[in-house]
């Protein structure tokens, strides 16, 4: 029977540690890569958003802006 003092018993045990050690390793890399890209998407989702609801704000603020000049006519433009 093999002991835990064989050289060879040691030399599994040390490569099966490295392997595990490298699968877990390669698993968080491709799952960091993969919230990576998700946030990445989710940021360009976001932007968009923003930048659609500035144009939206853009034009309510010229429509305002008309408004005031009708009612106003007294009132300074900037």
């Amino acid at each position: 029977m093999i002991e835990l003092n064989e050289p060879q018993v040691w030399t599994l045990i040390a490569v099966f540690a490295a392997s595990m050690f490298g699968m877990i390793r390669m698993t968080y890399k491709s799952l960091a890569d993969l919230l990576r890209s998700e946030m990445a998407g989710l940021r360009a989702e976001i932007n968009a958003k923003f930048e659609a609801q500035n144009i939206k704000l853009d034009h309510l603020d010229r429509d305002v802006q008309g408004l005031v000049r009708r009612v106003f006519p007294e009132y300074p433009e900037r």
